[in-house]
């Protein structure tokens, strides 16, 4: 084998592994390249998810106010109960004395 023929065959291995990784690389790339409708469902479920959160912060929002107002109809509640129990607490003791006035009277 000659020179020149060394050459010819050189080159014509070196363009055939060119044309093989060009081939390769349109390969890879058309079977990877993303659809117009993948990207477009793509921002539907974006958009979903961002609703979503939007919709689970405004319920926890309503949860907190609504935890606030039962909390604060709880503490009023147990104020009004407190207060109704010492007053109970204030006729049953005026009520034994006056038992006791009563007894003490009809002796």
């Amino acid at each position: 084998m000659n020179r020149t023929e060394f050459i010819i065959a050189t080159a014509v291995i070196l363009f055939a592994a060119f044309c093989m990784g060009w081939f390769a690389n349109w390969l890879a790339h058309r079977l990877s390249r993303v659809r117009q409708s993948d990207v477009a469902d793509l921002d539907r479920m974006s958009q979903e998810l961002h609703e979503a959160e939007e919709t689970r912060d405004q319920a926890i929002t309503y949860l907190q106010q609504r935890e606030a107002e039962l909390t604060n109809q709880l503490t009023q509640t147990e104020a009004e109960l407190a207060a109704a129990m010492d007053g109970l607490r204030a006729a049953r003791q005026e009520a034994e004395e006056m038992r006791g006035r009563i007894i003490n009277n009809a002796d």
